[in-house]
């Protein structure tokens, strides 16, 4: 690995050759806000074990777990999902960041759930917490009514998987 190589989540050491290359650029990493999330083996099982049983059984296709990057962090489907979820998740947060900048824009702190219709296929977003998302694809059998309810109760249990 390139030792220049740092992570955005992590600041260069005080007195390092990556702080004075900083200053040179004009780097100011005091701006911007990386948050930083440790997942174990269990919590994940946890959240898989939502996804399946609160939405996968209630008739959605596919489910998403991803941060606000874009990666994935947890995926369940119906054994028939055949669509590029790397490529739909990075699209999803860069959709769900424009469509926050345009609540601020228009007076609101944020939208926090978004829908889209489809023909066939319809696709839910909805904001877990600062750093998730969870994006649902379902289908015609499944009401937005039924499918709101069920990705509520969904995200109060993965917030409660972080909850000691």
């Amino acid at each position: 690995m390139n030792k220049n190589r740092r992570s955005l989540l992590s600041s260069p050491e005080p007195g390092s050759e990556g702080e004075e290359e900083d200053k040179q650029l004009g780097s100011n990493y005091d701006d911007i806000t990386f948050t930083d999330y440790t997942l174990g083996q269990e919590e994940l099982e946890k959240i898989e074990n939502v996804l399946e049983d609160d939405l996968i059984r209630s008739g959605v296709h596919s489910v998403l777990l991803i941060d606000m990057a874009g990666n994935i962090i947890a995926q369940r489907d119906n054994g028939a999902c055949d669509h590029d979820l790397y490529s739909l998740a990075a699209l999803a947060s860069a959709n769900f960041a424009a469509v926050d900048t345009m609540a601020k824009i228009v007076g609101e702190e944020e939208f926090s759930l978004l829908f889209h219709k489809g023909e066939n296929e319809n696709i839910h977003f909805s904001k877990v917490n600062v750093e998730f998302l969870l994006i649902t694809i379902f289908g015609k059998k499944v009401s937005l009514g039924l499918l709101r309810l069920k990705v509520a109760e969904a995200v109060d249990k993965i917030n409660g998987v972080w909850k000691p």
